[in-house]
């Protein structure tokens, strides 16, 4: 209760909280904290709950590809042994309270760890022969339509055929180590500007049609003190000074030597630290618009 007070009410309304994930990618790695994350969303949604915030603000959790235990073709996806125990019964609380499935996607990831079977311009929304489910007998132009996709099989195969996905990351880096070839700032601005495209189109995936696909962008800022391979230090639309890092069609962003494209860090920490959460948040949120509409 005390942190839900001391981290979301105390910046409402002026900061626009829509939803709170807790923990990030819990499952489908470790299990050190997979039998607690369920108690630690029961708790957190009993406290929104009791401060009336439970139709404003969304408890939910990520999820990476991790938790499946194939993912092509799409229909054949599934949740691994390991992690159904843990899966369940999360999903249906969200049901329960109406949550998404929450997957961070990363076609960026997928090209990397197999470069030989997948063809680049189907990761980056290019012109390209896609793929086809035999079973489904879907087709496929795009490598995110078919990962998303197949969390929608994973899920309807574990008795939740009407819950909603939502792409809580999704990015490409613009830089990387000599063997991350594919992290190129062209690259980088080709996905994410393609992304936005997709997502202008308001329609959803051959599997679920009927449901428009929403998803944030990872990340606003490259994190240049992030451990990890080069490209973990470069997923973000900025640079750490507050310059882009490459445009993709934003209108106001500007070149990277103007100065109106720069976000001062100096004007940051002299304002409040609610202040600085607010610009924070409502740059993300404006994001997931921009990118939804």
């Amino acid at each position: 209760m005390n942190w839900v007070k001391d981290n979301v009410v105390a910046y409402l309304p002026d900061t626009h909280i829509r939803g709170i994930a807790i923990g990030n990618e819990v499952l489908g790695g470790a299990d050190e904290f997979s039998g607690f994350l369920l108690g630690a969303v029961k708790n957190v949604y009993d406290a929104v709950n009791k401060l009336k915030l439970s139709h404003v603000v969304q408890i939910t959790t990520a999820h990476s590809q991790a938790v499946f235990a194939n993912s092509f073709p799409p229909s054949s996806c599934v949740f691994k042994d390991n992690v159904v125990q843990y899966m369940k019964p999360l999903l249906e609380f969200f049901s329960q309270i109406g949550s998404p499935f929450c997957l961070n996607a990363y076609p960026f990831l997928a090209y990397m760890y197999n470069p030989e079977q997948i063809d680049i311009n189907y990761a980056l929304f290019l012109p390209t022969e896609g793929a086809d489910d035999p079973k489904t007998k879907l087709h496929y132009d795009n490598l995110l339509d078919a990962q998303i996709d197949a969390a929608y099989a994973a899920l309807e195969d574990a008795g939740f055929p009407k819950m909603e996905v939502i792409v809580t990351e999704t990015g490409w880096a613009s830089d990387g180590d000599d063997n991350e070839s594919a992290a190129t700032p062209n690259n980088a601005r080709t996905y994410n500007y393609n992304l936005r495209k997709r997502l202008a189109k308001m329609k959803g995936t051959p599997f679920r049609p009927k449901k428009v696909l929403k998803a944030y962008v990872f990340a606003l800022f490259n994190e240049n003190l992030k451990p990890g391979p080069t490209s973990e230090r470069n997923f973000g639309l900025f640079k750490p000074d507050g310059s882009i890092s490459y445009d993709i069609g934003f209108h106001g962003l500007k070149s990277s030597s103007a100065d109106s494209s720069l976000l001062s860090f100096k004007d940051i920490r002299a304002r409040s630290l609610s202040s600085f959460y607010s610009i924070t948040l409502t740059i993300s949120t404006a994001l997931l618009l921009v990118f939804s509409i």
